[in-house]
């Protein structure tokens, strides 16, 4: 393995295109229905004029960095476009050169200040350096033909705590010492339109792809789930009992996750939502196969709600509020027992969280504190690459993954894009109903591709000559 290299960043270009989903997908105030996905292309050098580029995708999802009812989706995603704006510039404009990790200490702070003066909240602003650090980072792996475990694990990146949230962690000894597994869960999402069973569907979409959780479960096989609620008691325990008579079916173990999405003003309103589905008989078996409560509370009062003196049953965990990155640290004293990883909140962040995982189940004997992996209607191609070798390098033993139900897999791109993708990750990718598509398995996602790739987990690139510059302006 090569010494941790320093780097210039040479060029940075910004790309989108639509992506229209198939299923209109509702979570916390918003019902999704189209969105652009951000593309972006970072370029970088060593001191001995070695050069190689990299790339990475998110969507650009409406109403989730910033919920305010008063602004349009388009408002919204000119938001995302602006931080990658200020996130390129930003490390453009400091040639000097640094590790992978370097870049984004150096910048940092720095940024979140800028995108604050534009009245942008941390998550937000954590959009724009998430895809530039997994783009140099996927340059960084390209350049010296490693795949993305063996360059964690050595720490090619250079992770150290050259900024101060990391000081103190063995960020070192925990890379070390990961081992990506073969395959990982995929936790289906069900949201808040989702119909339950044939019965519930007004009219079909009729593209061959499940609709249904029924028609979900029996074409994929998924063994975990994500259960979204609303914040009305009498509307979840109905939802959740439509769902429970479905789950309850099979006669082998399942598990869920309730996401609340914001939707509780306090502690309380999630404990009578707890107590009426203790009470409920049945949800008993829902109940005892729930993992985790995700984020009930809205993101400005999450963290200021102090859950050890609720009886809420479950370990609940942040995601929204997870702006700042100490955002975990104040959570953690106020009850809270996770945080999510999500790639467009940034890896080095779900590295940083991990760490502090490790140390406190250390401290406390225990392993109470945990990383969630969610997804984010993560697209096929890079995106979903990415965050899956992410989720799967830090020992994380499910994920939920959302994209390949609301969205047609790659039938939008170009064919020989898709097929790209399918011959590099033939383990990963099936061809169906007309396009190439995520597979999912027996309820599982086959990774090993990704590990053996090099890059970060792409072992082919998207067609940026079928794309539009970022928002029309200059790549």
């Amino acid at each position: 393995m090569v010494d941790t290299p320093h780097v210039r960043i040479r060029a940075i270009e910004m790309f989108e295109r639509p992506v229209h989903l198939r299923l209109p997908f509702r979570f916390g105030v918003v019902t999704l229905r189209e969105a652009p996905q951000a593309f972006v292309r970072a370029h970088v050098e060593t001191a001995d004029g070695h050069s190689a580029w990299g790339a990475a995708a998110e969507l650009m999802a409406p109403k989730w960095f910033d919920k305010n009812l008063q602004l349009t989706n388009e408002d919204n995603f000119d938001q995302l476009r602006t931080v990658l704006r200020i996130a390129r510039d930003a490390y453009l404009g400091d040639p000097t050169p640094a590790t992978a990790f370097g870049h984004f200490a150096r910048h940092h702070d720095a940024h979140q200040a800028v995108c604050a003066t534009h009245g942008f909240n941390p998550l937000l602003a954590s959009y724009g350096p998430a895809l530039v650090d997994r783009a140099v980072l996927d340059a960084l792996c390209r350049l010296y033909r490693i795949p993305f475990a063996a360059a964690m694990q050595a720490n090619l990146p250079g992770v150290d705590r050259s900024h101060p949230q990391f000081d103190g962690l063995d960020i070192a000894g925990l890379l070390a010492s990961l081992r990506p597994a073969p395959t990982i869960e995929a936790r289906h999402t069900v949201g808040m339109l989702d119909a339950i069973t044939a019965a519930d569907l007004h009219e079909r979409v009729n593209d061959g792809l499940p609709e249904t959780l029924e028609e979900v479960i029996a074409a994929y096989g998924h063994r975990w789930f994500k259960l979204k609620v609303g914040g009305q008691v009498q509307a979840d325990l109905a939802r959740l009992h439509a769902i429970a008579a479905v789950l309850d079916r099979s006669t082998h173990p399942y598990f869920v996750s309730l996401d609340g999405n914001e939707q509780y003003e306090s502690a309380a309103g999630v404990a009578e939502l707890v107590a009426a589905i203790r009470a409920t008989p049945g949800l008993a078996r829902l109940w005892s196969s729930t993992a985790f409560i995700e984020q009930p509370i809205a993101r400005k009062l999450a963290l200021d709600a102090d859950l050890r003196g609720a009886d809420l049953g479950k370990l609940v965990i942040i995601d929204e509020s997870d702006g700042e990155l100490d955002a975990f640290v104040r959570a953690r004293a106020r009850g809270y027992a996770g945080v999510s990883s999500k790639t467009c909140k940034g890896v080095y962040r779900s590295i940083l969280n991990a760490a502090r995982c490790a140390a406190w189940n250390r401290e406390e004997g225990d392993s109470r504190y945990f990383l969630s992996a969610e997804d984010l209607t993560t697209q096929a191609g890079l995106a979903v690459q990415q965050d899956l070798a992410l989720v799967n390098l830090l020992g994380i033993g499910h994920v939920e993954r959302n994209g390949h139900h609301y969205v047609n897999g790659m039938a939008a791109l170009p064919a020989a894009e898709q097929q790209a993708f399918l011959q590099a990750h033939a383990d990963l990718y099936e061809r169906s109903h007309g396009a190439v598509r995520l597979a999912i398995r027996d309820g599982r996602i086959a990774l090993g591709s990704l590990q053996a790739t090099p890059g970060y987990a792409g072992g082919a690139m998207p067609d940026f000559a079928a794309m539009q510059p970022l928002g029309g302006a200059a790549a």
